[in-house]
């Protein structure tokens, strides 16, 4: 690309200090040489652009879905956690669904999943952030949610871009809110993969498609342990 475009500098220059000298069939000539080689430069030079444009929305599709990951994978491994000082779960502790998964209820036949746990004597966070305190928890138990639902912010008539990642978390009334993660998602696909029976855990294997609400689709997993089901 660097040697043609050399190329036509030259000639625009040979042009510029000969026109005065050159007849107009001569700089007619000219200008279509030049224009013959400046046309794939130019194109080139286009699609280069397009495809920066292109993988720079991939890596941002990437960064979100990454981000839902590590938010997702966090509630995962802390579903079931029961603190030693903690007397309120004694009694019907084997009957509490740590974790909830439904299948196809969210956009475009989305899973969703819901885990419980008790507080610990540190810092806990809900999923968007919330500083996790007795008066956000409902039985002792804080709740934190995960599905895909249209978006609600899309205008009229405006095609949007996928679902939205919603968080369900308990406020300080211990009332279920939602709120919206990330735009984007096309679907959150769950499922459960086998392991040893007496281990105690459970394995998910969690999917996002991502989406540019155009052309880029982007299907991504990981795979999340529990690790306070024992």
């Amino acid at each position: 690309m660097l040697t043609r475009l050399r190329v036509v500098i030259q000639i625009a220059a040979i042009l510029f200090i000969k026109a005065q000298k050159m007849s107009l069939l001569e700089c007619l000539v000219g200008i279509a040489l030049c224009t013959i080689l400046l046309t794939p430069l130019l194109q080139s030079a286009a699609d280069l652009v397009v495809h920066q444009i292109q993988y720079e929305k991939k890596q941002l599709l990437i960064s979100e879905a990454d981000r839902a990951f590590e938010i997702i994978g966090r509630a995962i491994r802390i579903a079931g956690y029961r603190n030693i000082k903690s007397s309120h779960l004694a009694s019907n502790k084997a009957q509490i669904q740590w974790i909830e998964l439904s299948k196809r209820v969210g956009f475009r036949g989305s899973d969703a999943i819901t885990v419980r746990h008790e507080l610990s004597d540190g810092i806990d966070f809900d999923c968007i952030g919330n500083n996790l305190t007795v008066d956000r928890t409902k039985n002792h138990l804080a709740l934190q949610g995960f599905l895909v639902d249209r978006q609600a912010s899309a205008p009229k008539g405006v095609k949007a871009n996928g679902g939205s990642l919603i968080c369900q978390s308990l406020d300080r009334q211990g009332r279920l809110q939602n709120t919206t993660l990330m735009n984007g998602v096309n679907t959150l696909l769950i499922e459960e993969l086998d392991v040893a029976k007496d281990s105690g855990e459970r394995l998910f294997k969690v999917g996002l498609e991502m989406t540019d609400g155009a052309s880029l689709n982007l299907r991504l997993e990981r795979t999340f342990r529990t690790r306070n089901l024992l």
